[in-house]
């Protein structure tokens, strides 16, 4: 019985909803990385750490260090005189930015999904 319902719960995760998940994890993954470094400088086996932490998923190595490396090039994140990695006032105006597109299109989905058919 527990076999079923765990199966039907996975026929439930669309193509659709798993891609989804990716787009907002994987391939936004510097948005987390900057969310993470506001307030504690750090190294990215650390920045790994907390966001799986955090977030609840577990970003890929070599793609962490890859966006790590394009915010740094980009100016969002430098690296302090300890070999941290921090965020820049370039990178925290990014990640307000992101922050407030996110909730706003979370909102209007939201209210979408909430009004019913119509």
């Amino acid at each position: 019985m527990a076999d079923e319902k765990e199966e039907e719960g996975k026929a439930r995760k669309t193509k659709a909803l798993t891609r989804l998940i990716k787009n907002i994890t994987v391939r936004t993954l510097w948005i987390y990385v900057l969310a993470v470094l506001k307030d504690n400088p750090t190294y990215p086996y650390q920045v790994k750490k907390s966001i799986r932490e955090k977030f609840s998923f577990n970003p890929p190595t070599v793609t962490l260090y890859t966006v790590m490396y394009r915010l740094e090039r980009e100016g969002l994140i430098r690296k302090n005189e300890h070999g941290a990695y921090e965020v820049t006032g370039l990178g925290l105006e990014a990640l307000k930015e992101a922050a407030q597109l996110l909730a706003e299109v979370s909102h209007k989905l939201t209210d979408m999904t909430s009004e019913g058919p119509r």
